[in-house]
């Protein structure tokens, strides 16, 4: 019988701004994709072209985001579970058991988990699960940037760059800034005390 394995990772738990997304994978033993690797060690056009390939050829694969509004309201770390948890669930066919980027699981699981820290560079699926993450976190930002352009979303990926700093302190937040962030919350309060 078949052994489905999902890897799964996350993007966008460290920005000050916009969605946390997350990805899961099932790779087809049968049809290896050559240069799968952790999203962060790719160029943006190499994960681009990788994306198409997992598409193409993954027997599954799923994407969910939660928003800055939800991040703030139950905190990054299970806003970050609950992505992980619904892209797995979305998985058809579903996976018999799931390797997790990172030091934890979501629960609950109707399979197996097992947390593999550095795992997007060691398990294929999880590299997979990662380019698929952090390209869909990545358009999502650009997104962003053409709505509110004076943070500079689309440079920074609304990391707390200096740029990305200075634009908060000078008009404080947009709607995609995460407000239980600190850096956020300090450039609202100062915005308030002017």
């Amino acid at each position: 019988m078949e052994d489905y394995v999902a890897g799964v990772d996350e993007a966008g738990r460290g920005p000050l701004a916009g969605p946390v997304y997350a990805a899961a994978v099932i790779l087809d033993p049968q049809v290896p994709i050559p240069g799968i690797d952790d999203s962060k060690r790719l160029s943006p056009a190499r994960r681009e072209a990788m994306e198409k390939a997992i598409h193409r050829h993954a027997l599954s694969f799923a994407v969910a985001r939660i928003d800055a509004a939800e991040i703030d309201r139950i905190n990054i770390l299970q806003a970050t579970m609950k992505a992980m948890r619904e892209a797995l669930l979305a998985l058809d066919p579903p996976p018999h058991r799931a390797l997790i980027d990172g030091n934890r699981c979501p629960q609950p699981l109707p399979f197996p988990a097992r947390a593999i820290i550095g795992g997007d560079g060691i398990e294929a699926a999880i590299g997979a699960a990662s380019i698929l993450a952090k390209v869909a976190r990545d358009r999502a930002m650009i997104d962003l940037d053409r709505r509110y352009p004076r943070y500079g979303f689309a440079r920074h990926k609304g990391y707390g760059t200096r740029a990305h700093l200075e634009a908060l302190r000078s008009f404080g937040p947009s709607p995609a800034h995460r407000r239980s962030f600190a850096p956020v919350r300090i450039a609202a309060a100062d915005r308030t005390l002017r």
